[in-house]
């Protein structure tokens, strides 16, 4: 399922994760860690692969399109922000 959200949205919620979070989202959808920093934001695609998000410029840092949602909605609840 294919979400816009802003980059700054994105990067609140990613802040907003509890420690070991992003290791915890990795292993449960057996990713790297980098992988997952990449989905919000990142840019190691050495370490890390790509994760179909796209960028465009705009207010708010931009706006994100989101191939597939399953990590930013498990993120929201790790984050106790889930909508």
């Amino acid at each position: 399922m294919e979400k816009r959200i802003t980059f700054n949205e994105l990067r609140k919620i990613k802040d907003s994760l509890p420690d070991g979070s992003i290791r915890q989202i990795a292993q449960e959808f057996e990713l790297k860690e980098e992988t997952v920093r990449n989905y919000f934001g990142g840019a190691n695609y050495t370490d890390g692969k790509a994760v179909g998000i796209h960028m465009e410029p705009g207010p708010n840092g931009g706006i994100v399109l989101l191939d597939d949602t399953a990590i930013l909605e498990r993120a929201q609840q790790l984050a106790g922000t889930a909508v």
